[in-house]
């Protein structure tokens, strides 16, 4: 009975130093996204052009340009504007109103960024689920024709431009074959019938197909997210293998494999449980930086896509000065790489019992 009580006590210990692990990340994410904050507004307001001038449209006057400064407090000094952002910000979760759409950035962005969240993870979950076991096998066969094709295929990979791949992708198995339609979400007659419950079209159309036993928006949009994820997923996931192939080759030369070897544990076993493990650290570092870029970057995919994303969407805002849209895309960003390195943290501790996440700062 003092055991069980011992080993309660030692997981609610546990529970306690994550909790506070946790927090300590937190609170100094906090700096680091002001920090950020407060580059961008920096540089949009030293950068050349005059924004109430290029909102005023083709024939600005004096009278009207005036107008578009008190409207968006333009007029204002810049120490002001900022110290009003950041309170918005903290105290209210207001991002601003787009100074082109007149709407509010966080209704702009929540109706784009379902699309390029559900592109990006797709494309991730293809780059891991195949870079990992290539990377494996490419180890383990080292200086061999397996070895040296994933490779040569993984340089192609990391060395081929995404636009025009992109554009291959789509000319021959869109236009060419015409085994799928090459641009947008889901097929555009099936569009104004699908039931938006969350924006995300792989979630709704599931929903959709569970509850009316209809499952054509679910292939659609299945088959839509085809080629721009495999456009995308290239570039991570030569990136990946070739991490994942230095690390099993780090960790196959250790002392540990020679002796787990030594005392008759099957190849396989060594390999997979104790080699892989090990070796998976590394690369769990270069996944999430890669979640992280894709998120922030997939403009060239979703142009040539016609995906209805995020970043197409800001970059046209950064042509037009749209800058409530700019921050609030950084914040988001900087959010998403805040929380990905504190989960990266976590599956270190869980991967490498001698990182501990409790012990430290």
């Amino acid at each position: 009975m003092s055991d069980k009580n011992e080993s309660f006590t030692e997981i609610q210990s546990d529970f306690r130093d994550f909790l506070k692990f946790a927090l300590k990340r937190m609170l100094r994410a906090i700096p680091v996204l002001l920090g950020i904050v407060t580059i961008v507004f920096i540089l949009f307001r030293v950068l050349p052009g005059d924004v109430a001038k290029e909102l005023a449209g083709k024939y600005p006057t004096p009278e009207k340009i005036a107008a578009i400064k008190r409207k968006w407090g333009l007029d204002r000094p810049a120490w002001e504007q900022y110290l009003i952002f950041i309170q918005k910000l903290i105290f209210e979760f207001d991002l601003g109103i787009s100074y082109i759409h007149s709407t509010p950035v966080v209704y702009e962005l929540g109706i784009r960024f379902p699309a390029t969240i559900e592109l990006t993870l797709v494309s991730m979950l293809l780059a891991t689920i195949i870079g990992i076991p290539i990377g494996i096998i490419s180890a383990y066969k080292q200086h061999t024709r397996v070895d040296y094709l994933t490779m040569v295929i993984a340089l192609i990979g990391v060395s081929m431009p995404i636009y025009w791949l992109g554009l291959m992708l789509q000319d021959i198995f869109a236009k060419n074959l015409g085994w799928f339609i090459g641009s947008g979400r889901i097929n555009p007659v099936l569009s104004a019938d699908l039931p938006k419950y969350t924006n995300f079209y792989l979630i709704d159309s599931f929903m959709a197909g569970i509850t009316t036993g209809n499952w054509t928006f679910f292939n659609s949009t299945v088959s839509q997210l085809v080629l721009p994820s495999l456009a995308l997923a290239t570039i991570p996931l030569a990136v990946i293998a070739r991490m994942m192939r230095s690390s099993m080759l780090e960790e196959l030369r250790k002392d540990y494999v020679r002796t787990a070897r030594s005392k008759g544990l099957k190849e396989r076993l060594v390999v997979i449980k104790h080699v892989t493990k090990n070796a998976m650290i590394p690369t769990i570092t270069v996944i999430g930086l890669n979640l992280g870029a894709l998120l922030a970057g997939a403009v060239l995919t979703e142009t040539i896509f016609s995906w209805p994303g995020v970043g197409k969407f800001v970059w046209e805002s950064i042509t037009k000065r749209d800058s409530p849209i700019i921050m609030g895309f950084v914040m988001i960003v900087a959010f998403i790489f805040v929380i990905a390195n504190m989960i990266t943290d976590i599956i270190y501790a869980y991967l490498d019992p001698r990182v501990r996440y409790h012990k430290r700062d």
